[in-house]
């Protein structure tokens, strides 16, 4: 594999015809939606991904996206790091049937009018849906992770109220 600038677009199906595979980064401040999410600028984003074609005639685009980003821990609200890692497994579909005849092990993807990916945007799409829905610190980290919040109190139950059917059980003993 070559160290290089991942490319902006790819063509896949040219791609998985010359075999080719790409190890490099992206630059995190060209994913301004991902930057957007976190609460600072995310890293490079270190991406390594081969085309191919599998043994069932189908191209394919396999490969791996590793990031670290700043987020808000929403237990105790600082900033800390994380690491984000996506794993990727598309194939480029042109319509409704070829998608539902897709084995489970691939994702569909769209081509644009010119047959090409828009892989910077793919990967960012990725990284977003593998952020954690609630940034929290671990446990041991977190300033308030070992403590129970409690809101309010807890009122002890009610005492028993009489049965209002009691009237009826008077009633069916006469």
């Amino acid at each position: 594999m070559q160290t290089v600038k991942i490319p902006v677009s790819i063509d896949p199906i040219r791609a998985a015809a010359s075999q080719l595979s790409y190890e490099g980064t992206i630059p995190g401040k060209q994913l301004k939606r991902l930057n957007e999410l976190s609460a600072g600028d995310c890293s490079d984003v270190a991406v390594s991904f081969e085309c191919g074609v599998d043994i069932q005639g189908i191209v394919y685009l396999k490969g791996k996206a590793v990031t670290e980003l700043t987020l808000n821990c929403q237990r105790c609200m600082t900033l800390y790091t994380t690491k984000v890692t996506v794993d990727f497994n598309f194939t480029p579909c042109g319509n409704e049937a070829e998608i539902d005849e897709l084995p489970d092990a691939y994702d569909p993807i769209e081509c644009n009018e010119i047959g090409e990916v828009r892989l910077h945007q793919l990967i960012e799409d990725e990284l977003i849906i593998a952020m954690p829905l609630i940034p929290m610190h671990a446990d041991e980290s977190c300033g308030k992770g070992d403590k129970d919040i409690v809101v309010g109190e807890i009122e002890p139950s009610q005492e028993e109220r009489p049965n209002p059917f009691a009237v009826l059980e008077k009633l069916k003993s006469k």
